[in-house]
């Protein structure tokens, strides 16, 4: 004969439903990824305000942050880009991209949110062209309407991509047609046409509330055009100050050639939701 106490244990062993709730793996890893988060934060906050660099992810968090999806999601985000937008729903939604982003549609060259059909034209939107006016004494003038994260000059082939974070210039551009002098191991100045030349880089960062065409900053000739396929990271700020060679991971369009100084190059590199990139001169 049993007890009814016994019979109770008995049941709760059989349906699972003891004194012990069953663990549920998506808020354990909520709380727990959560917390991480918090505690990395806290960590970079206490070394910024002690006037320290934060470090460097190791090899093992960029390769668990290249193992996320980001192609899969830039390649859906650009199917919905290019999904036709009722008349009635683009205001809200421009509007909502706008104040999320800060977009200065005062600059645009169509101020009317209903002109733009899709997400994809209002992101490649134009602007006016009084808000940018071109310096005609100068020879070189910004390719981009964006935030210079670094410039100056390239050292012992590395170029930063942030303040203290470098990366290979020769794994950047891959390899070149040799120009400068050939007994030289560095490969820097086998780019250099003249050993009275220096080179030089400057880094322009586009948010995703800027404009986002790229153009020409001077009169040269495009010799070679390479693809490098690659990752799909964010180009933030905040992260390519963790990312050692974030831009040698990530998918790129390099355009190498020559200008009245010598060896010329610009590099168009994508990023998360940003992963095509077209060259509008080149139609191969």
């Amino acid at each position: 004969k049993t007890s009814p106490l016994s019979c109770s244990r008995q049941r709760s062993l059989n349906t699972g439903h003891g004194f012990l709730p069953r663990p549920r793996p998506l808020p354990l890893l909520l709380v727990t990824g959560g917390g991480y988060l918090g505690y990395q934060h806290y960590r970079r906050r206490g070394q910024q305000e002690d006037g320290a660099l934060p470090p460097l992810a190791t090899p093992t968090q960029v390769a668990l942050y290249r193992s996320f999806p980001t192609r899969l999601l830039s390649r859906a985000w650009g199917r919905l880009n290019g999904v036709e937008l009722p008349t009635w729903l683009r205001k809200p939604v421009y509007s909502l991209y706008i104040w999320t982003f800060g977009v200065n549609m005062q600059e645009a060259a169509v101020e009317d949110l209903h002109h733009y059909r899709n997400l994809g034209e209002f992101f490649r939107r134009r602007l006016k062209p009084a808000v940018r006016p071109l310096c005609a004494s100068s020879c070189l003038i910004s390719p981009a309407d964006g935030r210079i994260l670094h410039f100056g000059r390239v050292k012992n082939s590395e170029v930063e991509q942030v303040k203290g974070v470098t990366y290979s210039l020769e794994s950047f551009l891959g390899p070149q047609k040799r120009q400068g002098n050939k007994s030289s191991s560095s490969f820097r100045d086998l780019l250099l046409s003249s050993p009275d030349h220096d080179l030089f880089h400057v880094v322009v960062y586009l948010a995703p509330g800027d404009y986002h065409c790229f153009h020409s900053p001077t009169d040269w000739r495009v010799e070679l055009r390479r693809h490098f396929p690659g990752s799909l990271m964010s180009v933030n700020p905040g992260v390519a100050r963790l990312v050692k060679e974030l831009f040698c991971l990530n998918e790129r369009v390099a355009l190498t050639g020559q200008w009245q100084h010598g060896f010329f190059s610009l590099t168009a590199v994508g990023a998360t939701n940003v992963g095509s990139i077209r060259v509008y001169f080149d139609q191969v």
